[in-house]
Formats: C-alpha cells, structure tokens, sequence
C-alpha cells in the first residue's frame, strides 16, 4: 500500500481540503462472514497465539504461530493479537500488518521481566546491525505490554551487534508499556516516515542506540521513557561499551516532536539533535534528563525558526552545540551538575541563540580550575535568573567571535567572574554576588 505522507505545512497550505473532506461519509466496509468464520477462538479481547499454535516454551520456534495470528487480524480488517503469558522463541522476525495490535499481559512498564510475564525472545540477525527489525509496525498498529529479551547477548565491550529491535513504518505506530530488555538498538522511528507516532510507558536497556526519530512530518510523541540498565553490566565492559558509543536519543527531522518525562543513564550522549536528508528538529522536551555521561544534550543542527526548548529538564553532565547550528536552543528552569571530567557545563560554537532563564548550575571545572560554567563562543546568548553555586569559579566567558550576548540578572557566587571579551556587543549588568571572597 503506498501511504501519502503529509506534513502540517502541507496542510496549513491547503486548508481548504478539510471542507471538501467533511462532506465524504466516514464509514467502514463491515467485516466480511467468510473473514469471520476463519478466525479462530475470537473473543472480546481478540485473537491468541496459543490458538494459531504458539507453544511459549522457550524452546519451539513461535515465528509462524504470529505471524498466523496477525494475518488473521489483518484479514479481519484490523484487530487484537493477545500474547498469555509464556516465553516466546521467535527465530525470524514479527511484522504487525496496518490495524492491528500485539498485546501481552503488561498494562505498565515494568523492568527486569525477562522471562516472566509476555516474553518474546529475539535471536535473529544477530552480528549485524543492518537487516530486517526483529518487530515491524505499520501504519495504526501498536505493541503493547510486552518484553523483548535477547537471550543470546552478552555483557561484553563490544556486545553483539543485531538490527533494530522495533521499526515503524507509517504514519501511527505506537509502542506502549513495553520493557526492552537489552537490544543493540532499540526502536528505529526514523529509516521510514512515521508520524503521529506515540512511544508512552517504555523502558529499555540500549546497548549502542536508543530511541532514532526522523521523516516526522506530523507531531510525534514520546512519553515516559527511562534508558537504564536494567539488565546489567553497569560496572563492566558493557557499561564502558555504552558510554564511549552510545547514543540514547538521536532526533533528525521532526515537525514537532513533544517529549516528556524522558531519562536517560550512562550513554556518552544522551540527546543528539542533526540533520538528515530529510532536514531537521524542532521539539519541545519537558521534565526530561541525561544522567552520567560525558554528554548530556549536543546540538548539531535545529530548524532555524523552531530550534528546540528544554524546560524542567536536569543534566550530569555537558551541552555541546556544534558551529553547523543556526537555530535558538532554550534551557528554562533546567538543572546542571557535573562528573569528574566536567569543566564547561555548556560550549557554545553555533551561530544561533542560546538561552538559559532560570537555571542552576554546581560542580564544574574539575580538570581546569579557571574553566568558565558556559563558554560562548560564537553566536548569541541570554543568561537571567540563573544561579551559579559554585563559590569563585568563573561562570560565563564570552568570546570576540559572539554576535549577541546578554547576562544580567544572576546570582554569582564568592567573584564576579563573567568575562566580556566582545565589548559593546555583549550586555553584563545587574548580576549580585553573594558570599564574596576578600
């Protein structure tokens, strides 16, 4: 089936289509008796597995018991594939057709369940990052309430590589209350267009790539996501594995994206904003955190008049936004501790704005003990009401390369250590100091 995707500019541009649209009849073609009679054991929450011939064992291969299964409910025109509790062996791979949901027993994201519960174990392509995803959706269909384990991995520094554990394609996929257990990479949003997805209640342990959203040409929505290591290896050479290479999310072309309540542990970088073919992001995240990591949010491109805004988001450690960005990048109300390795919280080398209103900022300069809290570099910056809590460090160096900065407002502590290094192009004014040094 090919699929029309269309962008909300598209729309905007042609509004009128939406009167045309509502004089069209909304209706369905009904279900066919002849499609009726061939499903099996349909009850009202759907089909089961166990019917189409799934042992759920741990050992028998279930690939062709779902796949029956799922053709049935497509057949039907759309309907519930029901996962009891068991142990899943699927050698191949799973493709949700358009209109159907997989579901298992969970109605909350849970962790550690491997092998408890709705469990599917996922063995295929393994060595390989490239290849088929162990789950594929489609457009309207969903995966709920179920946990994916890859009972083959290893806690190595490298792990196995495997494909994507969950794909969508089409606009409309949703991933709901769902624990991956421990996938190389976890759910892969952007390879096809897939807007209006929705990702709520997912809790998941990447090993190299978490969450890839890109092709959103309608507003997506990711929802209570927590990336931690639910599985183990935190001490050892997987978590080593994760922090020098992973990425939890990385976020390409989105026409908006809303993010919330999302965190992150233990990945070198925990937001990645770029550019693709498609173009780039603009999104909003709410109360979302990178915890652990050398890089809690880096900035390579955003969309010029969009750009992205954090707001009640918390950070350990570091913001990068790299010279290829242009647009405005927005810190509000937002917490920033440092790690050992931390010196800047923020290095800014992009030409668009930067704002940070309302923030606090503790433990920088470990290495450099005259490292400034945010070093901008190039383009532009407002800093206010923020609070900078570490006693005589210097807070925020401004470059002769900037086009704008304005820092006013702040509370310093112990010295006044803003440093003005492009004169008239830089505003620095009513900033108090507390506890000053003699």
């Amino acid at each position: 089936m090919n699929l029309q995707h269309i962008s909300r500019r598209r729309l905007l541009r042609n509004a009128t289509v939406a009167a045309a649209l509502g004089s069209l009849g909304a209706g369905v073609p009904a279900t066919t008796r002849a499609a009726e009679a061939t499903a099996k054991s349909r009850a009202t929450n759907g089909l089961n597995v166990r019917d189409f011939g799934a042992i759920g064992d741990g050992k028998a291969d279930d690939t062709a018991a779902f796949t029956a299964a799922m053709k049935d409910a497509s057949d039907a025109g759309g309907d519930l594939v029901f996962v009891p509790r068991g142990n899943y062996l699927i050698k191949g791979t799973l493709d949700v057709p358009e209109n159907v949901t997989l579901e298992g027993v969970f109605r909350a994201p849970t962790a550690r369940t491997q092998n408890h519960g709705s469990c599917l174990l996922a063995v295929a392509g393994a060595g390989s990052t490239d290849g088929t995803a162990f789950i594929t959706l489609h457009q309207n269909s969903t995966l709920h309430g179920l946990t994916v384990f890859y009972p083959e991995q290893k806690q190595t520094n490298p792990p196995t590589p495997y494909p994507w554990t969950v794909r969508g394609i089409g606009d409309n996929c949703s991933l709901i209350d769902v624990l991956l257990v421990n996938p190389y990479q976890a759910v892969d949003f952007g390879t096809h267009p897939a807007g209006r997805h929705l990702i709520r209640g997912l809790y998941a342990q990447p090993l190299y790539r978490g969450i890839f959203i890109d092709q959103c040409f309608d507003v997506g929505r990711v929802e209570d996501v927590h990336l931690w290591p639910f599985w183990g290896g935190w001490e050892g050479d997987l978590g080593k594995f994760t922090r020098e290479q992973g990425i939890a999310f990385l976020i390409g072309r989105t026409d908006w994206e809303y993010l919330f309540n999302c965190f992150c542990i233990g990945f070198n970088v925990g937001f990645q904003f770029i550019k693709t073919k498609a173009g780039m992001p603009n999104a909003v995240l709410t109360q979302c955190g990178s915890d652990i990591g050398p890089t809690a949010v880096r900035v390579e491109n955003v969309q010029d008049h969009a750009g992205i805004s954090f707001v009640n988001g918390q950070f350990m450690a570091g913001i990068e936004v790299k010279e290829t960005n242009r647009g405005p990048v927005k810190f509000t109300a937002c917490g920033f501790w440092g790690i050992p390795t931390t010196d800047s919280h923020a290095i800014l080398e992009g030409r668009g704005h930067t704002t940070f209103n309302g923030c606090h900022f503790v433990s920088w300069a470990k290495k450099n003990a005259d490292a400034p809290c945010i070093h901008a570099k190039r383009g532009g910056l407002t800093v206010t009401a923020c609070d900078f809590a570490e006693r005589g460090k210097a807070q925020v160096t401004i470059e002769p390369d900037m086009d704008a900065a304005l820092v006013f407002g702040n509370r310093l502590r112990g010295k006044d250590r803003v440093t003005n290094n492009a004169g008239e192009k830089a505003q620095v004014s009513l900033n108090v100091v507390s506890g000053q040094q003699s």
